[in-house]
């Protein structure tokens, strides 16, 4: 079922029509990687203590949750060059990978939530839960009831980064989401030393280069400012470029292009 599961999420990105960039046969987002998580595992409690106590159990979600899906959606070569050269503001691509590259993600959702139920496996997609919310004063600043990075590291598909990324095999630059099931899967099991591993800068120090990239400061030696990130995010970005690019929603991710980490974990290139 393992591969079946996993076949079926790399088909359905593969097939959506609007994977694509206009007027171009280039995709938003590459082929997936897919991890799976046991709902019992001890880390989701854990995440009640390192988020907060409002970061929800898969059982909470799901009654008799058995396995969390995580998958993680690379975006395109295309996409990415194109953000490289950008040292203020997103791309035109990045922007419409961030506005319809997410829809296409958010169908990944709902799709495999329903293609589990047809084959008579319960399913949510804790992003689309009536208990989903989002915090805005938190001991970690701005969080939710459920982290799709940390399902995703949970699932063994990667670690986190000095600017609060998720560093994977296939790099910093990429979408992620998850779905909870009573469906028994087997779970990953989670190799890294340490839930930073993947970065360069906690790895020796030889990195830094998101600081640099970040273009409103938001990311420095010690760590990454939530609060600095989301007003260039969800502020300053979608004001100067919405209009013209004919997106909702910007993103940026200057921090995840033109870094060593952008389609690879750097030490595994080293």
């Amino acid at each position: 079922m393992e591969e079946l599961l996993c076949s079926e999420i790399k088909r359905f990105i593969a097939t959506h029509p609007g994977n694509r960039l206009p007027d171009s046969d280039d995709p938003y987002l590459e082929e997936p990687l897919v991890g799976f998580s046991s709902a019992g595992d001890p880390i989701f409690q854990d995440y009640r203590r390192i988020i907060g106590p409002f970061h929800l159990l898969p059982e909470e979600l799901l009654p008799h949750a058995a396995t969390v899906i995580s998958w993680i959606l690379p975006i395109s070569r295309s996409v990415r060059e194109s953000n490289r050269s950008q040292t203020e503001l997103p791309s035109r691509e990045w922007a419409l990978t961030r506005t319809y590259g997410e829809t296409v993600n958010g169908d990944l959702r709902r799709h495999i939530t329903a293609w589990l139920g047809e084959k008579g496996h319960a399913a949510v997609a804790p992003q689309y839960s009536p208990l989903w919310k989002e915090f805005g004063d938190t001991p970690v600043g701005i969080a939710s009831s459920w982290s799709e990075r940390h399902a995703a590291y949970a699932a063994g598909l990667g670690t986190f980064s000095l600017s609060d990324g998720f560093i994977t095999p296939r790099g910093i630059a990429h979408r992620c989401g998850s779905v909870i099931t009573a469906l028994a899967l087997t779970p990953a099991v989670r190799t890294s030393a340490s839930h930073l591993s993947n970065c360069l800068h906690y790895h020796d120090g030889s990195c830094g280069v998101c600081i640099s990239r970040c273009p409103v400061g938001a990311i420095s030696r010690d760590g990454h400012s939530k609060d600095k990130c989301r007003e260039l995010v969800y502020g300053t970005a979608p004001a100067a470029l919405s209009e013209r690019y004919g997106t909702p929603q910007t993103g940026c991710g200057l921090c995840q292009t033109r870094v060593p980490c952008e389609a690879q974990v750097p030490l595994h290139k080293r």
